[in-house]
């Protein structure tokens, strides 16, 4: 969003901020069915990350799986993000391969939440896209690199194609 805010007053174009009917719709990853225009704008890395004490070290895709689903690994706080929102969406498909995250998780709600969790509590372990990193937390595992895609309900005119082009830079 900073790039989005920086490129629009670069090219003096109001932004309106709305999560209904928008004219740019960013997500990470591509949709199940993509019927609109989207332009990747960068990219963007999950990772499953733990504080820095905690018991838990480098993961493998099974481990991973394991410690979310609550049937191995040592005793930690599960959380993860709500399941609409696109990066718990890309770790479910590659990690969880449709199976079910424990019952006893915890759900931040934002990646800013699940940063803030990460850094103060010590048994914690949770979804976090690399540019939310921050503070005292350590990666053991990561899901991929996805694409950060702008999408549009029709090809971009005007205000809208110059923030796309802009992004893309």
């Amino acid at each position: 969003m900073n790039e989005l805010f920086l490129c629009a007053n670069e090219q003096g174009i109001p932004v309106k901020v709305a999560s209904n009917e928008p004219d740019i719709l960013l997500r990470i990853g591509e949709p199940d069915a993509l019927l609109s225009p989207a332009y990747q704008i960068d990219e963007e890395e999950i990772l499953i990350v733990t504080h820095r004490q905690s018991p838990v070290q480098n993961l493998s895709l099974e481990e991973a799986r394991l410690l979310f689903s609550g049937k191995s690994g040592p005793t930690v706080q599960v959380w993860t993000l709500p399941s609409e929102l696109d990066v718990f969406g890309l770790f479910d498909q590659v990690v969880m391969q449709g199976r079910s995250v424990t019952s006893l998780a915890r759900v931040a709600p934002g990646p800013q939440e699940m940063s803030d969790i990460l850094n103060a509590e010590s048994n914690a372990v949770g979804i976090l896209p690399r540019h939310w990193k921050a503070g005292d937390v350590r990666e053991v595992y990561s899901v991929g690199v996805f694409p950060v895609l702008a999408i549009t309900k029709a090809e971009p005119q005007g205000p809208v194609g110059g923030l796309i082009s802009c992004l893309q830079k």
